[in-house]
């Protein structure tokens, strides 16, 4: 007997490793730097969690708001509750199930006019029914449900990291739209004071008409850029109300686009290698992959005959005065299996094959892409920084022109058109600046996600726990 089962148990061992030991193993080998000549070190920005490297109060606020409300973000932590009832199953399955029966019937017979016969019976048994895990179907079904339960976690954690990004984005747009606003206001009221001057000029002989209408031309022009710019407003505050999963509203708190602010010229991106367990979207596709690999192991194992063992203990009479004293006991094992399913069997584990290598080919493809992100994220970053400082040379010279401009004027060296002309230089320079300023912080929010960073939780706790 300790022979069959020491044999039972080898080949069980032997059989649970053939089934995934030929799988192909997933490459994701990153290159050693992110980008050519690049010193990379193991600190990294995206280890800060979101609510240090935010340091603007109101943001903290609607992105808290966000995280309690978005109903995405609570659909996601649904499907995570699901995978863990499921995973639980997974472990129920490997233990025995216990039923219980507790019955009474009364039968009366009579056959060819014989005389009347009473059959009562009385049952009282327990059933433990326990399918053997002799193959390890049971134990791959078990790694499959942790897999898949995990890779919930994770793709919460992900949707967390993205929607942390979306409300930082969506508010420094929102910000940096107000800015605008402001300027093309401010230079609307300076063009109201032009327009007036060159109508007293024109009308006492001064100047000519032409002048006076380009003054009318530039007022107008402002004038018209205010509606869409407030149509941009609405858009952008009600991107930000509906991730924070309310309803549209005409007042939302925000700060103010800090002009004077400079931001770093770099951020520490850590070593690539490390983007693996920073990045929760990467983390998710490696679980399904290994997931994937167990239900290959299930499939496989699933191909030879299982075995059920059955023990029912109790009472069974026909007297209850009598009940406990006829103990009934019965046991069952019994071994199942095809004979012929015509390749069924073998044409599902080969699929399984199938459905692990795409799991495989999105892991490896989601590798390359993280990569790729972080990559086109530092040069974008590095990009956006140099504009920045050239914007900002661009209107500390157009603030030179315009004060020149009205010294020629008033000397009677320069025609006003040319102060005009001045001023609407100094103008798109303004909203250059403003513009540039928003991309350095939209430039550095996508660095901060695509690094992995932003899915923490306040107090550090992961879903999981």
């Amino acid at each position: 007997m300790k022979k069959i089962i020491f044999f039972i148990i080898a080949l069980t061992a032997m059989t649970g490793c053939s089934g995934v030991k030929n799988l192909t193993p997933a490459d994701s080998k990153m290159p050693e730097a992110y980008m050519p000549g690049l010193e990379s070190d193991s600190a990294c920005v995206a280890d800060m969690a979101w609510w240090n490297f935010y340091t603007d109060s109101t943001l903290c606020h609607l992105i808290r708001l966000t995280l309690d409300n978005n109903r995405d973000l609570l659909k996601a932590a649904a499907r995570v509750e699901e995978a863990r009832q499921l995973y639980g199953i997974a472990k129920a399955n490997m233990l025995p199930e216990v039923t219980g029966l507790a019955g009474a019937n009364y039968e009366t017979n009579k056959y060819n006019s014989g005389p009347t016969t009473k059959d009562p019976e009385y049952d009282l048994k327990l059933t433990v029914n326990w399918e053997v895990n002799l193959w390890g179907s049971l134990s791959w079904a078990k790694k499959s449900g942790a897999a898949r339960f995990a890779a919930t976690v994770d793709d919460l954690h992900a949707m967390r990291m993205t929607l942390i990004a979306d409300v930082a984005s969506a508010y420094f747009r929102l910000v940096a739209l107000d800015n605008e606003l402001a300027i093309v206001r401010q230079t609307l009221a300076t063009r109201e004071e032009s327009l007036e001057q060159a109508r007293i000029r024109f009308e006492g002989g001064l100047t000519s008409e032409t002048v006076y209408q380009q003054a009318k031309v530039e007022y107008a022009s402002a004038a018209s850029l205010i509606p869409n710019i407030e149509g941009q407003i609405t858009e952008a505050r009600n991107a930000i109300t509906l991730l924070m999963g309310e309803y549209p509203r005409e007042i939302l708190e925000r700060g103010q686009l800090a002009l004077n602010i400079t931001l770093p010229e770099s951020l520490p991106a850590g070593l690539p290698s490390t983007l693996l367990e920073r990045r929760p979207d990467l983390r998710a596709a490696e679980r399904r992959l290994a997931a994937a690999m167990a239900d290959v192991g299930v499939n496989y194992a699933n191909r030879f005959p299982n075995l059920r063992l059955a023990f029912t203990p109790g009472f069974e009479n026909d007297a209850l005065s009598k009940f406990f004293e006829s103990p009934f006991t019965y046991s069952i094992g019994t071994i199942t299996g095809s004979i012929f399913d015509f390749g069924r069997k073998k044409r599902k584990y080969q699929a399984s094959i199938a459905v692990y290598d795409q799991a495989r080919y999105d892991y490896e493809k989601a590798v390359i892409n993280a990569f790729t992100e972080v990559n086109s994220a530092m040069s974008t970053y590095k990009r956006v920084k140099e504009t920045s400082r050239l914007k900002v040379e661009l209107r500390d010279a157009t603030v030179k022109y315009v004060q020149l401009a009205h010294l020629q004027y008033r000397a009677g060296t320069l025609n006003y058109i040319d102060v005009l002309d001045a001023q609407r230089r100094y103008f798109d320079a303004q909203i250059g600046v403003s513009n540039a300023l928003r991309d350095e912080y939209l430039a550095i929010i996508n660095l901060y996600k695509v690094l992995g960073g932003g899915w923490t939780t306040d107090d550090g706790r992961t879903d999981e726990g």
